[in-house]
């Protein structure tokens, strides 16, 4: 069993650089949710929809990215020691330019306009081009001990090929170049979901799951073969030839990686917690969506049009709501409030009362978030056997889900200003006489 991590709390960046990145992030998963409910549904649940990709790029760039990039900034110094020089400039214009090259594409996609493909190449390259120089140059400087710094140590190469590849293919779409768009499409969201979004997940959970939810800490192969194990079939499959071997590894990979995460996930001491079931469901949705690849890889030939195409949707939702939106829910639940808190104490006098994080963000309100965004995701899965109608219910569904955490989430905020302005300006100041 690995010791136990010593966070350097002093080194935290300010309030405004992490809440920039994480509090508007929820609202661009209404829109995604909006966007299924009332865009046109024509060919779902196949995957190359138009609106399914467009909502896939929503959820991705437009939710996703920036609450993993401000966990970034937020772990480097905390968890690594090493802060990010320039994540106070740079963080005010990740939320609000992923949001822009997340409508872009959605424009792109729907409406088959290829100036939304190059308006998105056109901010993507800037701003995640200094995002990724800037924790490039941050990770040479960490000290790997344990899977999560050793995450932190490489995990901007994996957004440097996820980034350069979905270039790639937008500037393909808009006709400036040719490439092999089938084979850069597998790499793209081979890297996105397993290079990227998987691999930040399970490092941040190394640290995060038992610190708040009470488990047991990952041991010494666990520590010693994260990323890689991951990593390495995603490499192995830039070589065409290799693709279908780097596959079978990568869901193998991912099998005992969901497996051991699952039991140990199940074993924690806080199962009463309200985000607990998040990761449960989060570890099962990696588990299934490895088998169905191997399942749709092994048996293609003989499957059904229909279940040909229903396979690559479960295998969506399972990887983008259930192995990606779950566990950011579950950690935004109490990373939010575990931030507030923890500013509150530094800057509050001592010997005075500061809030507990079930002050901060009540478990109730949580526990009900955590439902109706697993509501979300089985009408998901369910939405290849009525589109239509499914499409409304399961949109909406989501939004709500993600509206509300939203909310919630500004409500924290909120508690912080009030808390914090009842310390620079405590009752009473006010009838101080003042001097002429």
């Amino acid at each position: 069993m690995a010791s136990i991590k010593i966070l350097n709390y002093e080194l935290a960046p300010s309030p405004t650089t992490i809440f920039g990145c994480l509090l508007p992030a929820p609202w661009l998963g209404v829109l995604a949710g909006v966007l299924l409910a009332f865009g046109n549904g024509s060919g779902l649940p196949d995957r190359f929809a138009p609106l399914a990709l467009a909502v896939t790029h929503c959820l991705v760039l437009g939710m996703l990215a920036p609450i993993m990039i401000g966990a970034l900034f937020q772990l480097m110094p905390v968890v690594a020691g090493q802060t990010v020089g320039v994540a106070r400039y740079i963080a005010p214009f990740v939320a609000l330019g992923s949001a822009f090259i997340a409508m872009a594409l959605t424009v792109g996609f729907l409406a088959g306009d290829n100036r939304g493909f190059q308006f998105a190449i056109g901010v993507a390259l800037p701003l995640y081009g200094a995002v990724i120089a800037t924790l490039g140059m941050t990770a040479w400087r960490i000290s790997v001990v344990d899977a999560t710094t050793r995450t932190l140590r490489w995990i901007a190469l994996a957004l440097t090929m996820v980034v350069t590849l979905g270039i790639a293919m937008a500037g393909s779409f808009v006709g400036w170049w040719q490439i092999d768009v089938l084979h850069f499409l597998d790499l793209h969201v081979a890297w996105g979901l397993l290079g990227w979004i998987a691999t930040l997940v399970i490092g941040v959970a190394s640290t995060t799951v038992p610190m708040f939810w009470q488990t047991v800490r990952p041991g010494t192969h666990w520590q010693k073969y994260l990323p890689g194990c991951l990593w390495l079939p995603l490499l192995l499959g830039i070589f065409p030839p290799l693709w279908s071997l780097a596959l079978v590894l990568a869901c193998i990979a991912v099998v005992v990686v969901a497996s051991i995460a699952l039991y140990v996930v199940w074993q924690a001491k806080r199962r009463f917690d309200s985000a607990w079931l998040l990761w449960v469901v989060c570890a099962l949705s990696w588990l299934g969506a490895a088998l169905l690849v191997l399942m749709l890889g092994l048996f293609l030939p003989y499957l059904p049009a229909s279940v040909k195409l229903i396979f690559p949707w479960w295998i969506g939702v399972l990887t983008l709501v259930g192995g990606a939106v779950l566990p950011v829910n579950a950690m935004l639940g109490k990373i939010i409030p575990f931030l507030v808190f923890m500013h509150l104490r530094r800057q509050t006098p001592a010997g005075r009362r500061v809030p507990t994080m079930q002050a901060i963000l009540a478990p109730q309100r949580l526990l009900l978030q955590a439902r109706l965004v697993l509501l979300a995701l089985v009408l998901l899965l369910l939405l290849p056997f009525s589109p239509i109608v499914l499409a409304i219910v399961a949109g909406l569904a989501f939004a709500v889900s993600q509206g509300l955490l939203g909310l919630l989430l500004m409500l924290s905020l909120l508690r912080y200003r009030r808390e914090l302005q009842a310390v620079l300006f405590p009752a009473g100041m006010s009838d101080i006489p003042q001097k002429n």
